[in-house]
């Protein structure tokens, strides 16, 4: 190719690449978009981003909100080689089929996750358990729902488990307040650990097994059901050291929700909040303590230690939350989970769930003295905010009740066939029950598991109870793809692929709109859903349609249960969050800055773009073998290398060592343990170093290092021929 090819083929690609840079920014910027409240009127409050060009913005939303954020990066970036050329990087991570060093393709050969899943795949290997008779397979949407949780989870992980994507995390978390608030799970897409939610949807949980335990042990998740509720009942426990203190949040919105990357790698602070006597939260500890007394039902038959300790400490923060009434201590949590209902609510909710664990008659006069004074909102629904449908359900089953009967029906009147003043909600037009434009699923399938616990309960009239349950089915079949698209992650055959979720997204350079698609599937995550017509905008910055959070699962889970207990449906044998890594996690781009007579210096570029699971360089090695045959035939030896370091933003030139003293080869060894190479933003993904190798006696020759082969002046390229061992083993590259 003649010179002046060479020149208009460049300036062709350059266009080319700047005409890709611009469309792919703008197809990706993130977009904010005002929630409804319930309460407030819906207000928006706009965040300054993170200094790399990034925003947040965050939608209060009262009972219909909780955590609502976005973080927009500056789309693809375009990363200086140091050599007058350009190498654009997006930080997706894929390396299949990239150009090598000295031309051709390099082929990623599929990795192996350090973490233990066993034999299990996303895949499975087949079916099992009772064929289904329903519209849709209920039984695997019950197995992925429950899955979700367990990809939520914060902490130190089991040593087995069914995701090769999420590893330990949030493992300093209450280290500010001397505790271990370590556990638990975060919240939505953000890595919070908010309690007035996470207690919320620990107790529907624990209300499903209550409800439906036949279900879970026949398809086989009861014991997956149960871990997923100790876990975060493990939690609210650490959270409660004392009899009148609880820790209602771990992390601060504001920092967390101005960094986009995986949980694995978080380095902000993330500050502990606490309640207490004289700065109450009566709503939060009231919704841990309805949370913990279910729990101690549903574990009163499987390990009595376990269930009588739930108990105390319900108990005790039942005592808390009635002495104090008052929600004057719960402030970090504003703007996120306010708790606009009051606490009233979780007063009579509690208060009915430490009845059913005890029988002690007192704690039902408790709640049936705070069910009055809570809100009466029939055109709400159950949600994180407010519990007194909940409350009313169970104060409607234990004791027969005209008060608690009416309200219940009210409330699912509304939701189906209309009040008797002719009030009804809004139906879109393929037949989602429509309450509000955040989190609409998650209201719709919530009132459906309500409906349905209710249709049971012998309380309500034949035709009303056949109407509940319709309603019931309507609602989660809308979910899981009666519209030809599943709401669910990962079940049936279209469905949400970029989730508002750091983690599940991936991306190394904290940049939401990078990559586009996840590179993870969030198994069994419900996602908010569609708008009053049934538009729905599948892209990771979208929040409002898009996010995920344990509340929207908690109800639709219970929901899937019951249409199981009379469905039923198989379950995939063998099932995981277990993905094959096509991917290269940790890899090298190399060039040679300066090669003279005695002396040759390589600049090098390693990338961490983990994410099975996303972790930082702790241990890392970078190998550039060299051929000394030529020094040590001229009388020389190893010793008479000199190595200089002329820029190294990360790591250190451990110096030359052996790998065949026989044929006189070693390589150079550059570690990196300070813990700055890791995916989690641009100035951390990679790190850049100069190295270079002299022999001041004179004799040097490149041509037989195998690292140098392929190896360019002036440029960089990715290359095989440079190894990287992670923890002493081979991740990435070429050993001769």
């Amino acid at each position: 190719m003649s010179k002046k090819q060479i020149i208009i083929t460049s300036v062709i690609i350059g266009v080319l690449a700047v005409a890709v840079f611009v469309i792919g920014f703008s197809l990706g910027r993130g977009q904010s978009d005002s929630g409804s409240d319930k309460n407030s009127g819906g207000t928006t409050v706009a965040d300054s981003g993170n200094g790399s060009g990034s925003a947040d913005s965050t939608t209060i939303s009262g009972g219909s909100g909780g955590s609502t954020e976005d973080v927009t990066g500056s789309g693809s970036s375009t990363v200086d080689n140091g050599s007058g050329g350009t190498t654009e990087d997006t930080g997706s991570g894929s390396a299949g089929n990239t150009t090598e060093a000295g031309g051709g393709t390099t082929t990623v050969i599929n990795a192996t996750s350090k973490l233990d899943t066993g034999n299990l795949t996303e895949k499975g290997s087949g079916y099992e358990g009772i064929k289904g008779t329903g519209n849709f397979n209920y039984g695997e949407a019950l197995q992925k729902s429950i899955l979700f949780y367990e990809l939520q989870r914060s902490g130190d992980l089991p040593e087995k488990v069914r995701c090769n994507w999420r590893g330990d995390s949030g493992l300093t978390d209450g280290s500010d307040a001397g505790l271990d608030l370590t556990g638990g799970w975060y919240d939505a897409g953000d890595h919070v650990k908010f309690n007035l939610p996470m207690a919320y949807s620990t107790a529907m949980l624990a209300w499903s097994v209550y409800e439906d335990r036949k279900a879970y042990e026949e398809s086989g998740q009861l014991e997956y059901i149960l871990a997923d509720i100790k876990w975060a009942a493990d939690y609210l426990i650490k959270c409660h050291p004392e009899d009148e203190v609880f820790y209602y949040q771990v992390g601060d919105g504001g920092i967390d929700h101005s960094w986009w990357g995986p949980a694995e790698v978080m380095s902000m602070d993330r500050p502990s909040y606490k309640v207490t006597k004289d700065s109450p939260g009566s709503a939060v500890t009231g919704e841990a303590a309805a949370a913990l007394a279910a729990t101690a039902i549903v574990f009163k038959d499987v390990d009595k230690e376990y269930s009588a300790l739930c108990l105390a400490h319900a108990k005790s923060l039942y005592s808390f939350s009635e002495s104090t009434k008052s929600d004057a201590g719960y402030t970090a949590a504003n703007g996120y989970y306010n708790s606009w209902s009051g606490w009233e609510d979780e007063l009579a909710w509690a208060g009915a769930w430490i009845y059913m664990a005890t029988g002690d008659e007192a704690y039902l006069k408790k709640a049936e003295a705070a069910y009055p004074n809570a809100s009466q909102d029939y055109n709400w629904s159950m949600c994180w905010d407010d519990v007194h449908i909940g409350a009313a359900v169970l104060l409607a089953k234990a004791t027969g009740k005209k008060t608690y009967t009416d309200a219940v029906e009210k409330h699912l009147d509304y939701w189906t066939t209309g009040t008797s003043d002719g009030e009804r909600i809004t139906y879109t037009p393929k037949g989602l029950a429509w309450l509000d434009q955040w989190g609409s699923l998650r209201y719709a399938t919530t009132t459906g598991f309500i409906a349905a616990v209710y249709s049971e309960s012998g309380l309500c009239s034949d035709k009303k109870k056949d109407n509940y349950w319709k309603f019931a089915v309507s609602q989660a079949d809308y979910a899981l793809g009666s519209t030809g698209f599943s709401y669910m992650i990962g079940f049936g055959d279209s469905y949400p692929e970029s989730p508002h979720h750091r983690t599940a997204n991936g991306s190394a350079t904290n940049n939401l709109n990078d990559p586009q698609k996840a590179r993870h599937t969030l198994y069994g995550a419900l996602v908010g859903g569609p708008d009053a017509n049934d538009g729905y905008t599948d892209e990771t910055s979208n929040y409002t349609t898009n996010e995920v959070a344990c509340d929207y699962n908690a109800g639709f889970t219970g929901l899937l249960a019951k249409l199981y207990s009379k469905y039923h449906g198989e379950t995939l044998k063998d099932f995981g969050a277990v993905e094959v890594i096509d991917e290269y996690e940790m890899y090298v781009e190399a060039g040679i800055n300066v090669d003279g007579q005695d002396f040759t210096e390589i600049k090098a570029y390693v990338y961490n773009l983990s994410g099975w699971p996303a972790r930082k360089a702790a241990n890392l090695e970078m190998r550039y073998y060299v051929d000394l045959s030529e020094v040590y035939e001229a009388g020389g030896s190893v010793d008479s290398i000199e190595i200089t370091t002329n820029y190294m933003q990360s790591g250190t030139a451990a110096g030359l060592k052996p790998y065949d003293e026989g044929k006189h080869i070693y390589y150079l060894s550059v570690v990196f343990d300070d813990g700055k190479l890791y995916p989690g933003g641009q100035e951390h993904y990679r790190q850049e170093i100069q190295v270079r190798l002299r022999n001041p006696e004179g004799s040097w020759d490149t041509s037989n290092d195998p690292s140098f082969e392929g190896l360019s002046l002036g440029n960089t390229a990715l290359t095989e021929k440079i190894a990287l061992f992670e923890d002493g083993e081979h991740i990435f590259g070429q050993e001769p």
